[in-house]
Parts: structure tokens; C-alpha cells; sequence
């Protein structure tokens, strides 16, 4: 957990570079995986990773230039990949330009739920991790490689020069 905003950063920085790990290895193709018709598709998931950036800030009294309509979903992965690397580029620059260490306690209305910017940066950052979760297991089932973020994929561990823990 982190008390200042530095702390935020250094903890935002790791985590939304992970999502970005995530997005770049997505190809327009695997956008269409999905679990089954009444679950979201990967795409779909990876651009409400995206869009909920500028959808939970401008509940806030921050502005940036970010994304707000989930739908309809992009059809490359390029262009989602490269979205969100704007939007969180925008949002790190809003809370830098206009929150303090100060503000971390001041509350916000939050779709009817009073947050402190703490909790709400906290929010962020554990919503990208949630749906990190869904995206890898949709990423495997489309074919594709998905990269460590916490330590080796099981794609990684020869590249390190060891072997892969035991299926």
C-alpha cells in the first residue's frame, strides 16, 4: 500500500507497464476469444481496460484525454495497445498536475460511493489487475504468449535458463 503519491507512481508505473505487457501481445485476431457468447470477449475486456481510465477519472475532479466509450470495441490491437499507453500516460500527468500528497485523503463521489483519492487510486490499480487475470486466460486459449509480469510464464523459464515448474 502506498501513503504518497510517489509511492502511487512507483506502484502505478510496475502495474500499468504489466498491462501494457498484456496489450501488446494481443493481435487482432485473438480480440474475438471469448469463454462462451454471454461472457465478454478479450477485446472487449481489453478496451474496458482501457476506457475505464478516463471513465473513473471523470467521476473525479481531474481531466484528461483518455477514452470513455467501451463500445463499440475496437477491431485492432494495435490500436487498443497503443490507447491505453495514451490513457494512462494522461492520467499519471492529471493526478500530477493537480492532486498532492494532501489531497490523497479528500473525498470524491465515485458512481454513488465516497472514495478518498487514496482508495480511488487504489481502485485503479487493482481494477487493471482483475481484468489482467481475464485477458491471460483468454490470451492462452487464442493461441497466444502470454508474458511474466510477477515472475517467468511457463514460456519464459528456458529463456532464463531454467526449467518450467512441472504441469
Amino acid at each position: 500500500m502506498f501513503q504518497t503519491l510517489d509511492g502511487f507512481f512507483k506502484l502505478w508505473n510496475f502495474e500499468a507497464d504489466a498491462t501494457q505487457k498484456i496489450l501488446n501481445q494481443l493481435t487482432d485476431e485473438s480480440l474475438s476469444q471469448e469463454v462462451t457468447s454471454q461472457n465478454w470477449t478479450l477485446g472487449r475486456i481489453a478496451w474496458h481496460t482501457v476506457t475505464a481510465i478516463g471513465v473513473i477519472s471523470s467521476r473525479t475532479d481531474l481531466t484528461l484525454d483518455a477514452p470513455t466509450h467501451d463500445y463499440p470495441v475496437p477491431t485492432s490491437a494495435k490500436f487498443i495497445s497503443d490507447s491505453y499507453q495514451q490513457a494512462r500516460n494522461a492520467f499519471s500527468q492529471a493526478v500530477k498536475n493537480h492532486w498532492s500528497d494532501k489531497n490523497l485523503s479528500d473525498e470524491q463521489d465515485v458512481f454513488g460511493q465516497r472514495l478518498s483519492n487514496l482508495e480511488l487510486l487504489t481502485f485503479l490499480i487493482q481494477h487493471q489487475i482483475h481484468h489482467r487475470g481475464q485477458m491471460t486466460i483468454l490470451m492462452r486459449q487464442a493461441g497466444l504468449t502470454v508474458p511474466g509480469l510477477y515472475g517467468p510464464s511457463k514460456e519464459e523459464w528456458d529463456m532464463i535458463g531454467r526449467e518450467a515448474p512441472k504441469m
